[in-house]
């Protein structure tokens, strides 16, 4: 086999879409076949109004790019999905319970603080290396706990794996996701003890496989609603989108860090072993699994989401915004005088974020920005600090003498925030591929089936020629290092 056919399943925060993929030996021809949006929906509980997923809404977007899949490419290799991480659907008898709830709903704190009144930080983080995020799923899970809804549930299954499960009909945990629930130890098992401590019931998820293990054959019934073979198989990847993203960075794991950047931004280095130390914690680092058993020694900070969730309130009060016009406009404002902390809990939630960031300035008695130029200018400059902050704790808590930082995602067609960043690290930042997370879930499963060889080195070495980067070189001298 010189050459085969792939489809990447690729669902983000804020879209998905399914990527059609022609794979050779040192070549990678991608197209996107359906795009489709990931809106939260919004219901009345009996008590207040909560933030879902609209999960079969998503599976109708996937099942509609398989379709264009089989009539754009008849002879399909394999199928692999991805997804954000933490977030997850209840099941009884193999029955969805209900629509999944979004990380950004208010619930998540009542976990969060139900938890910490049981364990301390400091020893939660001994035992799964997880940064303190109130969404992670073991918070999540403990709020479903104390509303009842664990009573009626007899498995769990993350975002990924629930697409799998409803086109193939195998319950599975793959493991790059399940390193962020805040329940796998850092020995790699399920934390049995840790579930007993927080009242959870110990066979929630079903069994851990790995990135690269064949999950199944698409159900005949999914199979005769697309028109695809139902012998398609459907494979697992390193199903956490930020995972697969790693994957198809063209960097070198012993100098260089990466940013994976799309609605929230990942910034760290790959190690071979986790970090778990006092100043990691403190720093709110964590270690997730990647491909190969690769740690992602990294930090979540406030990615686009930032900038989107501005962009669309100014929509809603009547603006157009052409924003590659308004981001050249922002590049010709002059810096704000100070940047504001794009990881204010205020900026978690949906909302009107250009007042939230000039209550943020006003607290400090300092001028906000007044037009939107200006505060583009702002959020980019304040999102380019936080990375910058991130490489350099990064650097300093793994030991990796980071001499070069990969950009990837929707972020690397920024170029302003690419330069700003170089301009804050003082090093080289080299952007792209903006499709990184379908390109890794893609190299995954080529390898899978024998196609391409080796370890990751050898995986980012085979497509280095021909993934499209940008590099930009430090050009601000005043700005210096963070």
């Amino acid at each position: 086999m010189n050459t085969a056919t792939f489809v990447a399943v690729d669902l983000g925060a804020t879209s998905g879409r399914v990527m059609l993929a022609e794979v050779g030996p040192g070549s990678l021809e991608m197209r996107q076949l359906n795009r489709f949006p990931n809106e939260p929906v919004y219901l009345w509980n009996g008590q207040r109004t909560a933030m879902h997923w609209d999960l079969p809404g998503l599976f109708a977007g996937v099942c509609a790019g398989l379709a264009e899949a089989g009539r754009a490419a008849p002879e399909l290799t394999s199928i692999g999905v991805d997804s954000w991480a933490v977030d997850y659907g209840l099941l009884r008898d193999g029955r969805l319970l209900g629509l999944p709830y979004n990380y950004r709903d208010a619930r998540c704190a009542l976990g969060a603080n139900t938890v910490h009144a049981i364990l301390p930080q400091d020893q939660i983080f001994a035992r799964n290396g997880l940064q303190f995020l109130a969404f992670n799923t073991m918070f999540q899970l403990v709020a479903d706990r104390l509303d009842g809804l664990l009573d009626c549930a007899d498995a769990a299954l993350l975002v990924p794996d629930l697409i799998g499960y409803w086109l193939t009909g195998v319950l599975a945990t793959e493991r790059t996701n399940a390193s962020t629930t805040g329940l796998l130890g850092i020995d790699g098992r399920w934390d049995d003890e840790l579930e007993s401590i927080l009242g959870l019931p110990g066979d929630l998820f079903p069994a851990l496989i790995e990135p690269g293990t064949a999950l199944g054959l698409l159900l005949p019934d999914v199979a005769d609603r697309t028109g695809l073979d139902a012998g398609q198989r459907v494979m697992t990847v390193a199903s956490h989108d930020t995972a697969s993203a790693v994957v198809a960075i063209p960097m070198s794991s012993e100098s260089g860090a990466y940013i994976s950047c799309g609605t929230w931004a990942l910034v760290g280095v790959e190690l071979t072993d986790p970090v778990v130390t006092a100043d990691a914690r403190a720093a709110n680092f964590t270690n997730e699994v990647g491909a190969d058993g690769r740690i992602r020694f990294l930090r979540n900070v406030m990615g686009l989401w930032l900038l989107s969730e501005t962009v669309r309130h100014w929509e809603r009060d009547g603006s157009r915004i052409d924003l590659p016009h308004l981001l050249e406009q922002a590049a010709a404002c002059p810096a704000p005088s100070e940047v504001f902390d794009s990881d204010d809990p205020r900026f978690v939630e949906p909302g009107d974020m250009p007042a939230r960031i000039a209550g943020w300035y006003g607290e400090r008695g300092l001028p906000p920005p007044t037009t939107q130029a200006g505060m583009t200018r702002a959020i980019v400059e304040s999102l380019a600090a936080g990375f910058a902050r991130g490489v350099e704790q990064s650097a300093a808590l793994s030991g990796v003498p980071v001499e070069t930082v990969h950009l990837v995602g929707g972020g690397a067609r920024n170029r302003l925030l690419c330069q700003l960043v170089a301009d804050r690290v003082d090093r080289p930042v080299v952007a792209g591929p903006v499709e990184a997370t379908a390109i890794g879930n893609v190299l995954v499963q080529a390898r899978a089936h024998g196609l391409l060889h080796g370890d990751l080195e050898d995986l980012r070495g085979s497509m280095a020629t021909t993934l499209p980067t940008t590099r930009f070189e430090p050009q601000r001298a005043s700005a210096g290092r963070v």
